[in-house]
């Protein structure tokens, strides 16, 4: 072992270091070595890998090149390991806000949360004000309620949209699982509530998709498998399904995703790559690809996805639409994939950000059998009216970071700021958040560690050949990760945990762009084996795993394109439990940009048909 240890950085320890914008601490681009793969490269180096001997060697080298033997395997800190990301106090919001009882029912949670919306009114999916936007939830509740449609009707036109959807010329892949029977039951009931003047809420009838990594029944869950549903089956909702499921929700089906969410491009060999609305020969991001592309593409104001690498927020901010993660363990995580235990959160793809709030009041909560849930602050909802948009808003910004991304990202991004500065007169505080790579390397050793862990008796049973080429490569470099590394990543918790309650005290947000690229291509050798691309996907991911790590809540708002018409997402990180400042500041940035947003090339208008 002697022989092949690497060197290791010691770490400083924490109140040495400064956080300040004139810290002398270096900031580190990610740097992955690797080249794209896909097709036969793929093959071939899936083998190389779980040949043991080789397998081991070549697996020892990439994880030195790459700086993992540098920044955690080999590296020194005095800090003790934190497991669990779990936050137990919150500060006041300095928004108007309505407090929520968790013991509520997710009727009349939602019912509160409505209450803090503005005023809807008469308006057309395009008027000379918008050049586009979503229908919302409240647009499906007046519509049904007036009888303009029904959402009988509503589900009728989805499942003509979704059998469009696969034509030849363009499989968009939105699902793994749709049952145009269970839909039209479904909607049968919500239309018969209503003729008799008795909706559940206002998300009656309101069409929802889940990603098949949450329990909803009568669908399996496969996790983006062909496999795993064989080894687990479905027996009821996962506890966040049930309760929107109680509000009258049309629960339609189980959205694609990228293979047991191990990538962030949304390519699945199995169930199709899907298709970006605004662009179909691009990718959406993933995992959660299919939540995100449904929801661009009108067939949903509303999708439930799973958020344990930005899997939610990448593939929300690709899409153009409103990505929400809330601080670990505010939504139960019953009845979901346990693919990453610490890191993993369910997540809201949605519209707008009015639209995340309902749905954010209908399944956040406690729940008993869920420890995670126990002893949390109270729910709080913000009053998203535009009187009281608060002028008492500090920004926390890293410029070198920051401005790491894209030219076109950049300064969309930049200009979005200005204006919340010009409009609102928030402040942008310069900061330095330290370590950024170390903890990019040491959260894909935690989300690498715990899938492997959570899939150990399944995959000794497992024929690898119902693997996806991507995944099986995803499986073996997971494997390789030691007690030590993941040890060693938990320490890097706790020092990263310390910056950022640092930054807190003199901010209410750290603002950064969603991803560090837009939609990139999709490769036609991609199609049958997955891709591997490194080099993007840390691009995609350089904002990101700081919500996931240290179970912080964040949010993606699209604000513009680059010039090639593809969207472009601001990401605000939250102090734990600050969900309804995070969704008042999102809601801010929504109203100065929405009369910019463009309409997806494949977008399908179910109440207007």
């Amino acid at each position: 072992m002697g022989i092949l240890k690497s060197k290791g950085v010691i770490y400083k320890p924490i109140d040495e270091i400064n956080l300040g914008p004139t810290s002398d601490e270096l900031y580190i681009s990610p740097i992955v070595k690797a080249p794209r793969m896909a097709g036969f490269l793929v093959k071939l180096f899936a083998w190389i890998l779980e040949s043991k001997i080789i397998g081991m060697i070549l697996m020892y080298f990439l994880k030195k090149q790459n700086l993992i033997h540098k920044f955690v395997t080999f590296a020194e800190m005095e800090e003790s390991p934190v497991f669990v990301p779990l936050h137990s106090s919150a500060e006041p919001s300095k928004q108007e806000v309505r407090c929520i009882e968790s013991a509520q029912s997710p009727c009349d949670r939602v019912e509160e949360a409505t209450e803090c919306l503005p005023p809807i009114s008469d308006i057309t999916l395009f008027e000379i004000n918008y050049c586009f936007r979503h229908w919302t939830v409240m647009d499906y509740s007046k519509a049904y309620k007036s009888g303009v449609v029904t959402p009988k009707k509503v589900a009728e036109q989805f499942i003509r949209a979704v059998e469009r959807s696969l034509s030849l010329n363009c499989n968009m892949s939105f699902f793994i699982n749709c049952d145009a029977n269970d839909i039209v039951q479904q909607a049968v009931e919500s239309t018969l509530r209503y003729e008799n003047g008795k909706p559940l809420s206002v998300l009656d009838g309101v069409p929802i998709a889940i990603k098949d990594e949450i329990d909803c029944t009568p669908y399996p869950t496969t996790g983006g498998t062909t496999w795993l549903h064989k080894y687990r089956s479905c027996k009821r909702d996962a506890r966040c399904v049930e309760r929107l499921r109680s509000c009258g929700a049309l629960l339609v089906g189980k959205a694609n995703m990228q293979e047991l969410g191990a990538g962030v491009n949304g390519i699945n060999p199995h169930y199709g790559a899907t298709r970006n609305p605004y662009d179909t020969s691009r990718i959406t991001g993933g995992s959660s690809s299919g939540s995100a592309a449904l929801v661009s593409a009108g067939l949903c104001p509303i999708a439930l996805g799973v958020d344990g690498g930005g899997s939610v927020r990448i593939p929300a901010a690709l899409c153009g639409v409103v990505g929400f993660k809330p601080t670990f363990g505010r939504v139960p995580h019953e009845g979901v994939l346990p693919l990453n235990w610490t890191v993993g959160m369910v997540g809201i793809l949605s519209g707008t950000v009015e639209d995340a709030l309902i749905t954010y009041a209908a399944i956040s909560g406690e729940s008993f059998s869920d420890q995670s849930t126990a002893l949390q602050p109270k729910i709080e909802v913000p009053i998203l009216k535009p009187e009281t948009i608060s002028g008492d808003i500090k920004m926390a910004k890293y410029g070198k970071w920051f401005n790491d991304c894209h030219p076109d990202i950049k300064l969309c991004c930049s200009k979005a700021i200005d204006r919340l500065q010009k409009c609102y007169g928030w402040q942008t505080v310069e900061v330095t958040v330290p370590e950024i790579e170390t903890m990019r390397l040491a959260h894909y050793l935690t989300i690498g560690s715990e899938c492997v862990a959570s899939l150990d008796q399944v995959l000794q049973k497992l024929d690898m050949s119902e693997v996806g080429w991507d995944s099986r490569v995803a499986l073996s470099i997971y494997a390789s990760f030691t007690s030590m590394e993941y040890i060693k990543a938990q320490k890097i918790r706790n020092r990263q945990m310390h910056f950022f309650n640092k930054i807190f005290a003199k901010a209410d947000v750290i603002v950064t762009p969603t991803t560090g690229v837009t939609a990139t291509r999709i490769q036609d050798d991609a199609l049958a084996t997955g891709e591997l691309d490194y080099i993007t996907g840390a691009a995609l991911v350089r904002y990101i795993v700081a919500g996931n790590f240290l179970g912080l809540p964040a949010v993606t708002v699209p604000i513009g394109y680059d010039k090639d018409g593809l969207p472009i997402g601001l990401q605000f990180i939250g102090r734990p439990w600050s969900e309804a400042t995070l969704l008042h500041i999102s809601f801010a940035l929504q109203g100065l940009c929405k009369s910019d947003y463009k309409k997806p090339a494949v977008f399908y208008d179910l109440l207007s048909a």
